[in-house]
């Protein structure tokens, strides 16, 4: 059966999620710009947001100072920045986002923070006994989701590691919708609505995640750790106060933050 109407709906869910996302970071970003110098604002994707909330917390104390998380999609989240010009860090999901779009000259310096890594997520237990194998998503007998490529980095991912198996499109065909991102990759396996996703492996250790979800590693030559690279943004009106976040967040202690909530450190070997 055809997916295309599906998929229209689903493209079109994306266009109102994206247009309502900006909106609201435009909002927070006109605020900020009124605010004192005591503030940043973070662009995090949505997977790295538990951590990196738990950093901010912490570096707050540290400074004294409000550290603001606009969370999403890692393209969502580019193009809000690029549209506001307001905001000091930028933390995509994988590093082809800094790759794509340094030559615009709004990612400035950077550090390595920690690696994101795809996995094959299934309920708890596994008991459609999925294997360690991508074509499992193509299983006559599975219902399967995977991340829109075009909203955020979980989809941009699985759409890589597809296309190294030449069957991208056929899963596209098959998958029951396309999620705009890892959380609600998630959210759909502990509803029931789906049985098998494509999703980064740190959210199967979440604390609400972990008693629900069982992680199945691939390959790490086909599903390569991939570089979580904390951005200065070149308009941030409070670089000092940024960098030192960064040095933060990539230091001993913000790393031990990372290992918790699941993630491989910025010491790990991929």
């Amino acid at each position: 059966m055809s997916c295309l109407p599906l998929l229209r709906l689903t493209q079109r869910f994306h266009l109102v999620l994206c247009t309502t996302t900006l909106g609201l970071l435009l909002g927070a970003g006109a605020a900020l710009a009124q605010a004192g110098r005591s503030e940043l604002l973070l662009y995090c994707g949505i997977t790295m947001v538990r951590p990196m909330t738990e950093i901010a917390q912490t570096f707050e104390k540290r400074e004294s100072v409000k550290v603001t998380l606009a969370q999403g999609g890692s393209e969502d989240l580019y193009q809000a920045a690029r549209k506001s010009g307001v905001g000091d860090l930028y933390l995509p999901g994988e590093p082809s986002y800094r790759e794509k779009y340094l030559p615009e000259g709004l990612l400035g310096e950077f550090q390595l923070v920690g690696y994101n890594q795809l996995a094959i997520i299934v309920a708890k237990g596994n008991p459609k006994k999925v294997k360690a194998d991508p074509r499992e998503l193509l299983r006559k007998d599975l219902t399967a989701s995977i991340g829109n490529a075009t909203s955020g980095s979980v989809g941009k991912e699985s759409k890589d590691v597809l296309d190294q198996l030449k069957i991208y499109q056929a899963v596209v065909s098959a998958v029951a919708f396309l999620a705009p991102d890892s959380r609600g990759l998630s959210n759909s396996l502990k509803k029931g609505e789906v049985d098998v996703v494509l999703n980064w492996r740190a959210t199967g250790f979440f604390a609400d995640n972990i008693d629900k979800l069982e992680v199945i590693d691939l390959d790490p030559k086909l599903a390569r750790p991939q570089a979580l690279l904390l951005n200065l943004l070149t308009f941030s009106r409070h670089k000092e106060l940024a960098r030192r976040f960064i040095a933060f967040a990539a230091g001993e202690e913000g790393q031990a933050i990372f290992r918790k909530h699941g993630f491989l450190d910025n010491r790990s070997r991929p």
